[in-house]
């Protein structure tokens, strides 16, 4: 496993990040979730990525079940808020000062730890003054009980206000948390620069892209039994954008790019996020164990620039460019 600096900040996490959005407390059972995260951990991953909404806080307390008994110095745990949880009342969302802090105090008994690594606002919260939400999370690491912060699916005007906010607080916002892949590309034309000009690195979601860029789903073929596309509980919704003929054709004249790197489809997927410089971790999720080593396979993995040019010569028009795309991801109105 490689390591790799989370934006300006001394904090090295792995390359390979384990995350549990789709699959602990809702698509898989809680042993094979606990098998997962030691085969991450088998496989050199000391970083692990959660949220509080995943599965209404199941997730994070399944995560923190699974690294019980390992040395807590040795991991890098971040987790997120601005989802609804609990009952989701009207202040159990959202990044108001009150829900920042409440719901940091439920991540941390869930988890089973007294602090969290990086604390991740979810996404832009357009009903709280962006300085009550640096400023509870400025407490936060002051308290100690948060290290590090970073927010997810933040625009570049964004990530610039809060970057400056949190200068002025006497903090740092070293990460983003964006959707990024060879077929996702919406993070290129401004995160990307505005980030590198702040110091913020990326920890990046999906680099599969839910699974279509395993090669499994076929132009005009069965969906697989038991894949992401057809559980409604795991992502079938958000995978359907990419299951169009075009799109799935495309991938497969990705096969011999892969075979002649002697990567798996998965692999090289993951690899290829990891070749933007800007890119600190790439999050995979898996619900079987033999899935979290072949993904971990490719940290380290060097892909040489002739052979992004045929990927991008490859994959054409069918790519999402539009940086508009990182807006439309924030929810103007909480979700209650």
């Amino acid at each position: 496993m490689e390591f790799r600096h989370l934006g300006r900040s001394g904090l090295k996490i792995s390359e390979i990040t384990y995350g549990n959005w789709l699959t602990h407390g809702s698509q898989v059972e809680n042993e094979a979730a606990v098998a997962c995260v030691h085969a991450a951990l088998d496989a050199g991953i000391s970083t692990f990525d959660t949220a509080d909404v995943y599965a209404n806080t199941a997730a994070e307390t399944v995560l923190g079940e699974a690294l019980k008994g390992q040395r807590r110095e040795s991991l890098e745990i971040l987790t997120k808020v601005f989802g609804p949880i609990g009952p989701k009342g009207k202040n159990d969302t959202g990044l108001s000062r009150k829900h920042v802090l409440e719901a940091c105090e439920g991540s941390l008994r869930r988890l089973g730890t007294d602090h969290i690594d990086l604390y991740q606002a979810h996404r832009y919260d357009y009903a709280t003054p962006l300085e009550e939400t640096m400023q509870a999370f400025a407490d936060l690491v002051r308290q100690g009980k948060v290290l590090y912060v970073g927010v997810s699916e933040w625009t570049a005007e964004q990530l610039r206000a809060g970057a400056e906010l949190a200068k002025d607080l006497g903090i740092s916002l070293v990460s983003n948390q964006p959707q990024y892949s060879m077929l996702w590309r919406v993070i290129e034309g401004e995160v990307v620069p505005t980030s590198k000009e702040l110091g913020i690195s990326q920890v990046v979601w999906s680099p599969i892209a839910q699974g279509v860029l395993t090669g499994k789903y076929t132009p005009g073929g069965e969906l697989p039994a038991g894949s992401r596309a057809t559980d409604d509980k795991g992502g079938a919704n958000m995978i359907k954008r990419w299951m169009r003929d075009d799109v799935l054709s495309r991938v497969q004249e990705l096969k011999p790019i892969a075979s002649d790197l002697n990567l798996s489809m998965a692999q090289l997927a993951v690899a290829w996020v990891l070749q933007n410089e800007n890119v600190a971790t790439a999050i995979i999720g898996a619900s079987r164990p033999e899935q979290v080593h072949d993904n971990a396979a490719a940290a380290g993995v060097t892909i040489p620039a002739d052979v992004l040019e045929r990927i991008d010569a490859v994959l054409g028009e069918v790519v999402e460019r539009d940086p508009a795309k990182t807006h439309e991801s924030s929810p103007k109105q909480r979700e209650v």
